[in-house]
């Protein structure tokens, strides 16, 4: 289709919907609902399935329960509505020569206006259920069928969109029609015929046809594939671009090579050797930083797997190379925990640490603000508030970002701008995740896998039990505590405010320490407890003054207990699955055999599905992508903090063999045209900085 000529000047993409035909300022606002304010929105809001209306079989052969297009002539309908608990009914009666059955709507009073004293031919679609005489089918579509009008305009392959409340299905079709009909010219294809024909890609505008159209299961197919491919393909070619341009800018270069001793200086750290794993990541880690272009990079590590080891070994060589460190975690309990831990190993080698906290007094920051900005503290652990203003430091050269998915991306730049230069950046993530996530969410970075297990860690065994099991459960508790090791329970969340939470683990803790445990030591934690409180209950439990501690969420990350063995979830139902994973890896801690319970009344096939999978694996990957595919990408790991990922045509669990290919093209694209200065590349470069979650449409002016 060639591009609309001159009676189409007024015309572009960025058309108001309501100019659609059809549509018109009474119902725009209904598409508005829907997110379709623009031709391109609608062009691009693609159906969700599509309804077979080809196959036209007798009445007679109709069966309950199928999907069904039936053909025939009105012989009765009852105009005056029968009203049964104030639901307004109207039922037709359909014939055709082998049989009738009845159409049934509910509450839809304007079909009177079409059928009452219609006698002629009808063809209707919709599911067949099992009536008092025989078969019905409830709320089809139907159209009259006059003398002039063709049945196979009506019995086709039948889109079915999205909808919003009060907005109808014939309104969504009609205004997509006429967006293919009088704007689809105006479709640019940013990729070249030579990389279309290389990487076997429809043009786009046959494309977007089809996949509201299709002629055939193949042609729907291929139709998506090119629209899928798009999504993806720019995505990463934004990716690959700054990858690119991070190659290019000047970073410190540290001088490892300068300090001879940094590996016996790690070895001294650590009581333990290193895994072969955590050995790999923090040669790639000190290979990046020897480099002249600023580090990005990103390691995962399972729970457990030793992720903040690998962290000291980098900020090591960054203070012995002459630089200041900063380590930001996002909750003041882990960066408490992280400045404990860290202070033990490296206060033996003289490196001096700093916390900053939001709970410290004016006293205490201005204190410790004021030693990171004379370079007295070489390394500052905090959390956000490292980035207040007032925080200066005097050379940092490498910032560790701990859990990356928790912070906003402003609040890492404004953390990585306290630098002069450009400083490394290492960010850690204890949240597994699926790999084509990870080329979706941090596909600028180099990635780092520490997929080795220290040794001496036993397997956390994991019971799922239903609620009546509870006494049981609540028994193997004692038995642990009597053998002198100490028990989480996890509240139920009860909802996202930290109000509800509190009171929900408030409620929790009188019932455990008044009913169930009167004897033993009950403690409670949760985030909306004043600051001391927190830290008074931690402090009791690690010390072993606590037994049983009663916690929400706020345990999840970092929460380092070696004597807690057991762990129980209240309604585990009620949490993500990679959450579960998370909040498990508070215990197995230590070398003594843990447990995790997860008691949970899964009614739906997808919760069983869920904790069938934490009680079968302790694979932290294995379970992020069951997580990816029963969620969605937008309640994994905290992404949409992350970037919009809200793909409008893209599934990253169907389409991880097109992301990986999409992602290829992007790479060999930039190593061949590293800025798309090319003519045959500006369409590209042009969609490729916008945000995700856009198909490659251009606009004609």
């Amino acid at each position: 289709m060639s591009a609309p000529g001159s009676g189409f000047a007024t015309r572009s993409l960025q058309t108001d919907a309501q100019f659609l035909k059809g549509v018109g300022p009474r119902l725009a606002p209904l598409l508005a609902k829907a997110g379709l304010r623009t031709v391109y929105d609608v062009l691009l809001h693609l159906p969700r399935r599509y309804e077979d209306r080809t196959n036209l079989p007798p009445i007679r052969n109709l069966r309950p329960g199928q999907f069904a297009t039936i053909r025939g002539t009105v012989s009765d309908f009852e105009g005056r509505s029968a009203r049964r608990g104030g639901v307004v009914v109207l039922k037709a009666l359909v014939g055709d020569a082998t049989g009738t059955a009845t159409l049934v709507w509910f509450n839809q009073p304007w079909i009177t206006k079409r059928l009452a004293g219609y006698d002629g031919e009808i063809i209707a679609y919709g599911l067949v259920k099992e009536g008092t005489y025989g078969c019905e089918i409830h709320s089809p579509e139907f159209e009259l069928l006059g003398d002039d009008d063709d049945p196979d305009a009506f019995a086709k392959i039948v889109p079915v969109y999205p909808l919003v409340e009060g907005l109808q299905q014939f309104v969504v079709r009609r205004a997509v029609d006429a967006a293919l009909e009088g704007y689809l010219g105006f479709v640019e294809d940013p990729l070249p015929e030579e990389f279309r024909r290389r990487h076997k890609l429809q043009k786009l505008q046959w494309a977007i046809r089809q996949v509201h159209h299709p002629e055939s299961e193949e042609f729907r197919l291929k139709a998506r594939k090119r629209l899928v491919f798009d999504e993806f393909f720019h995505h990463q070619v934004g990716l690959a671009m700054r990858r690119a341009e991070t190659q290019l800018e000047r970073g410190i270069a540290f001088g490892l090579a300068d300090v001879p001793d940094l590996k016996a200086q790690v070895h001294q750290m650590f009581p333990f050797e290193l895994t072969g794993a955590q050995s790999r990541v923090v040669e790639e880690i000190w290979s990046d930083m020897a480099s002249p272009h600023p580090m990005n990079r990103l390691v995962q590590g399972d729970v457990g797997s030793g992720k903040t080891a690998v962290a000291a070994a980098a900020l090591l060589a960054a203070i012995r190379c002459g630089f200041q460190g900063a380590l930001m975690a996002p909750t003041e309990i882990l960066a408490e925990q992280h400045c404990a831990h860290l202070h033990r190993l490296l206060d033996p080698l003289g490196v001096r640490t700093a916390l900053l906290v939001g709970k410290q007094t004016p006293t205490q920051k201005k204190k410790a603000a004021a030693a990171v900005a004379k370079g007295e503290a070489d390394l500052a652990i905090g959390t956000h508030a490292l980035i207040q203003e007032g925080v200066e430091f005097q050379r940092l050269g490498l910032v560790v970002i701990d859990e990356q998915h928790r912070f906003g991306v402003l609040q890492r730049l404004a953390l990585r701008e306290k630098a002069l230069g450009n400083p490394d950046v290492l960010v850690m993530t204890a949240t597994p995740i699926p790999r084509t996530l990870t080329m979706t969410l941090y596909g600028d970075l180099e990635l780092s896998v520490i997929d080795e297990m220290p040794p001496g860690r036993q397997p956390i065994k994991t019971w799922w039990k239903l609620p009546h099991e509870r006494p049981s459960v609540y028994d193997a508790v004692r038995k642990l505590v009597s053998e002198g090791r100490q028990a989480y329970i996890v509240c139920p969340m009860v909802s996202e405010g930290e109000k509800m939470l509190a009171q929900a683990a408030e409620e929790l803790y009188a019932r455990l320490s008044q009913k169930e445990f009167p004897d033993l030591r009950v403690g409670l934690l949760h985030g909306q407890l004043k600051v001391s409180e927190k830290e008074a209950a931690m402090d009791r439990f690690r010390a072993g003054e606590i037994d049983v501690l009663v916690s929400t969420t706020v345990i999840e990350v970092g929460v380092d207990v070696p004597n807690a063995t057991i762990m129980v979830v209240e309604d585990a139902n009620r949490f993500g699955l990679s959450q579960l994973h998370q909040l498990r890896g508070r215990v197995g801690r230590g070398s003594e055999q843990s447990f995790c319970v997860l008691v949970a009344d899964a009614k739906t096939d997808d919760a069983r599905e869920r904790m069938d999978a934490l009680v079968g694996t302790s694979d932290g990957f294995k379970i992020a992508e069951t997580d990816l595919r029963l969620r969605g990408p937008g309640e994994i790991a905290g992404t949409r903090q992350s970037g919009n990922l809200d793909f409008k045509i893209a599934d990253l669990v169907q389409d991880g063999v097109l992301l990986e290919a999409a992602r290829q093209a992007a790479m060999e694209l930039i190593a061949e045209d590293p800025g798309l200065k090319r003519p045959e590349h500006a369409k590209i470069r042009e969609r490729a900085l916008r945000q995700p979650g856009e198909v490659a449409v251009i606009a004609s002016s």
